[in-house]
C-alpha cells in the first residue's frame, strides 16, 4: 500500500500544467497573430492618405503645404507620442478593449474630416482624433502582442506583423488614389472610416489578451497564469521612460529610429507623391509607385525579423540605414513625368529597407530592458513618429520656400548615414552564463 501511495504521489507531482495535453494542430498564437494582422491592414488605411491630399486640400481651400504639413505632423507625433501609454493600458486593461476604442476613434477622426471647412478642423480631426487612435493601434500593438504569445519565432513574428501594415497601404492605395482623382478627397475619407470600423467586429471577436485566457502556453514556452493587471498605466509609462532614460542604448535606439521615421513616414510617406506630381508625373502613378514600395516592405520586413533570429541586430541596422541613406541622395535624380527603369530599382530598394528596422530595433529593446521592452519600444516608437512629425512640417515648408523638395532628400540621406554609425556604438548586453544542470 506505501508503494502505491508513493506511486500515487509522484504520478501527482508530476502531472502537467494545463497546457501540456496535446493540443490543435496549430497553435492558437499563430491565429491571434493572423488576427493582428488584419487588424493593422485595416488600420493601416488612414496611413495611405495625407500623401494623396497635399494638392486636393490646397485646390480647395488654399491651404499651405506648411498648413496640410503641420496637421499631418501632429498625426504622427501623436501617433508616437501615444504608443508608450497604450502598451501600459494593454497591461491594464487587456489589448481587445483598448485596440477596438482605438479604431473606433480612427473611424470617427477620418468621418468628421468630410465635413470641415477650416484648417484648424484638419489639425483636430486627422491630427489630434485619428492620431490618438493610431498610436493605439502603433507598432507597441505588434510588440506586445509578439511578447505575450510567442517564445520562438519573435522576431519572425514581428517582421510579420510589422509588414501588415505595409500590406494595408499596398491594398488602399490605389483605390485611394483612383477616388482622389475620380470623386474627390471626401470619399477617400469616408472609406478610410468604413475600413477601420469593419475590423472591430474581427478584434472583438477573435483576439484575445493572453495565452492563458485560452489555457495554452505562449508558442515555443511553457504555461504561466495571467498576470494581475497593472494598475497606473500612465505612472507605469513615465516610470519606464525615466529608468530608461538613464541607459545610452536607449537614447541611441531612440535618436536612430527618429531618423528611421523622418526618411519614411515624413518624408517619402507625406511628400512623394507631391514630388513626383511636381515632375510631371500623374497622382495615380506616382501613388501606384507608393503602393509597390508596400509590396516589396511586406518581403523586406518578413526577411528582416528572419534576420534577426540568426544575425546580430546592431549590424542590420547600420547595413539599413547606411543603404537607405544612399538610395535617397540618388532619388532627385530620378523624378520624372514618367515612371522608368532606374525609378523601379528605387522603389524596389526603397521598399525592402521601408521598416526592416523595426524587427532589429525591437530586438535590441527586449534584450536590454526585458519585461519593460514593450513600453520602452513604445517610447522608442515616439521618436520615430516625433522625427516624421518634424519632416512633414519641414517638408511641406521647403517646398513652400525653394519650390522642390531636393533639399529635405539630400538632408535625410545624410541623416540616414549618421543613423547607421549610432547603431554601431549600440553595445551589446552580456548574457547571463548558464551552468548546466548536473544530476545526482
Amino acid at each position: 500500500m506505501l508503494c502505491d501511495v508513493t506511486q500515487t504521489t509522484e504520478t501527482s507531482a508530476e502531472a502537467p500544467a494545463p497546457s501540456s495535453p496535446p493540443g490543435p494542430r496549430i497553435h492558437r498564437a499563430w491565429f491571434v497573430a493572423a488576427v493582428a494582422f488584419v487588424t493593422i491592414i485595416g488600420a493601416a488605411a488612414f496611413r495611405s492618405l495625407p500623401g494623396l491630399l497635399i494638392d486636393p486640400l490646397n485646390g480647395e481651400f488654399g491651404w499651405s503645404r506648411g498648413t496640410i504639413g503641420l496637421a499631418v505632423s501632429v498625426n504622427l507625433a501623436l501617433y508616437g507620442l501615444t504608443a508608450p501609454f497604450a502598451a501600459a493600458l494593454m497591461d491594464r486593461f487587456g489589448i481587445r478593449k483598448v485596440v477596438a476604442t482605438a479604431l473606433t476613434v480612427i473611424a470617427a477622426g477620418s468621418g468628421l474630416t468630410v465635413f470641415m471647412t477650416s484648417s484648424w478642423q484638419l489639425i483636430l480631426y486627422w491630427g489630434l482624433l485619428v492620431g490618438l487612435g493610431s498610436g493605439s493601434m502603433a507598432l507597441a500593438f505588434a510588440a506586445t502582442v509578439t511578447s505575450r504569445w510567442f517564445t520562438e519565432r519573435r522576431g519572425l513574428v514581428t517582421g510579420i506583423l510589422t509588414a501588415a501594415s505595409a500590406s494595408g497601404q499596398l491594398i488602399f492605395l490605389p483605390l485611394l488614389s483612383w477616388l482622389v482623382e475620380e470623386h474627390g478627397w471626401r470619399p477617400a475619407s469616408v472609406t478610410v472610416s468604413l475600413a477601420a470600423l469593419a475590423v472591430v467586429p474581427f478584434v472583438w471577436l477573435l483576439l484575445r489578451d493572453h495565452p492563458a485566457d485560452v489555457g495554452q502556453a505562449p508558442y515555443g514556452g511553457v504555461y504561466a497564469e495571467k498576470p494581475a493587471p497593472v494598475t497606473g498605466a500612465a505612472r507605469r509609462a513615465v516610470t519606464v521612460l525615466v529608468k530608461a532614460a538613464r541607459t545610452g542604448p536607449f537614447w541611441l535606439l531612440a535618436g536612430t529610429f527618429a531618423i528611421c521615421g523622418a526618411s519614411t513616414n515624413g518624408l517619402v510617406q507625406t511628400h512623394f507623391v507631391p514630388a513626383a506630381h511636381d515632375h510631371g508625373m500623374p497622382i495615380t502613378a506616382a501613388a501606384s509607385l507608393l503602393a509597390v514600395i508596400g509590396v516589396f516592405d511586406v518581403v523586406g520586413t518578413i526577411a528582416s525579423g528572419w534576420f534577426t533570429d540568426r544575425f546580430e541586430a546592431r549590424r542590420l541596422l547600420a547595413v539599413y540605414y547606411a543603404l537607405r541613406g544612399v538610395s535617397l541622395l540618388f532619388l532627385p535624380m530620378l523624378l520624372a513625368p514618367s515612371i522608368h527603369p532606374p525609378m523601379i530599382f528605387f522603389i524596389v530598394f526603397y521598399g525592402l529597407d521601408w521598416v526592416a528596422t523595426v524587427p532589429p530595433t525591437i530586438a535590441l529593446c527586449r534584450e536590454h530592458y526585458g519585461d519593460d521592452s514593450a513600453i520602452v519600444f513604445g517610447w522608442v516608437l515616439a521618436s520615430h513618429q516625433v522625427g516624421a512629425a518634424v519632416v512633414a512640417f519641414a517638408g511641406g515648408v521647403a517646398r513652400d520656400v525653394f519650390g522642390s523638395y531636393d533639399v529635405v532628400w539630400y538632408a535625410s540621406g545624410a541623416l540616414c548615414a549618421a543613423a547607421a554609425l549610432m547603431a554601431l556604438v549600440i553595445r551589446r548586453r552580456p548574457q547571463p552564463v548558464t551552468v548546466p544542470a548536473v544530476r545526482v
